[in-house]
């Protein structure tokens, strides 16, 4: 397996999240092993790989989203800032400002476009303008000037793509450092997901990004380094996910150094 750089990078001050020997287990079962990576700042990651290789599954340790999951374990060490986020002292609520989440399905709440930004906002304790705030997170995501004269309309009343463009505006309005995301142009059209991923491009300017796409050419296209996840056979019938290779994804696509890396991007199986 490649662990080059950028896997475990000297260089700290740039790196936005970290893992070593991460490993997540459901109940007895062990879904994920072994991950090492780093994750740059300012940079767009994507997680490449079949399905049940354990992409989402790492990028939801990330935020501890996990914590949710009965059953759920995570062995090894993840580090934000160099900070171990499974320490006593941190606040998984907090972490979960600092690290947003955008879902695959577009999620807005059933309360009106202006409310679906202000309301994280206020939970959070934002003491500032919240008309500035919501126009601002509206802009940053591109959607204000589609939606600046009906804010007072239900969030549910957009298209998909405003839908996920909305999340997006209200992930950012909690003032997070990273923002993960889960396939977020699987629910939606061509021109939406070009949207999305032009967005994306201005956004990695302030946020480091982390998704997983099973869209190549989105891979390919947005993403600055990609890590390529593959499941193996275990002696008890099942399968577990494991990073076979991350590199910048220019590498990654085009000459990659793992086999199976190249007949995954090549469209050999997956």
């Amino acid at each position: 397996m490649n662990y080059s750089s950028p896997l475990i990078s000297s260089d700290i001050a740039n790196t936005a999240l970290r893992t070593e020997q991460l490993s997540v287990y459901y109940g007895n079962t062990l879904a994920v092993r072994d991950v090492y990576l780093d994750i740059p700042k300012n940079k767009i990651v994507s997680f490449i790989g079949p399905s049940g290789c354990g992409k989402s599954t790492v990028l939801r340790c990330f935020n501890r989203m996990n914590d949710l999951i009965p059953g759920a374990k995570v062995a090894g060490r993840i580090t934000f800032h160099g900070q171990d986020i499974h320490a006593k002292t941190i606040d998984p609520v907090e972490l979960r400002r600092r690290i947003g989440m955008v879902f695959q399905k577009p999620n807005p709440f059933p309360k009106s476009i202006y409310e679906n930004i202000a309301f994280g906002a206020r939970i959070n304790g934002y003491q500032g303008n919240m008309d500035e705030l919501v126009e601002n997170s509206l802009r940053g995501a591109a959607l204000w000037n589609e939606v600046k004269d009906k804010l007072r309309a239900s969030g549910l009343s957009l298209s998909g793509g405003q839908q996920q463009r909305l999340c997006i505006a209200r992930a950012i309005a909690i003032e997070p450092e990273i923002i993960l995301m889960d396939e977020p142009c699987s629910a939606l059209d061509p021109i939406s997901t070009l949207r999305i991923e032009e967005l994306m491009q201005e956004l990695k300017e302030q946020y480091t990004i982390a998704i997983v796409t099973h869209n190549m050419q989105q891979a390919s296209r947005t993403s600055d380094y990609t890590a390529f996840f593959n499941a193996e056979p275990t002696s008890k019938g099942g399968k577990v996910g494991h990073l076979v290779e991350y590199n910048r994804t220019e590498l990654i696509f085009q000459s990659p150094q793992e086999e199976k890396t190249k007949d995954y991007v090549s469209g050999r199986f997956g």
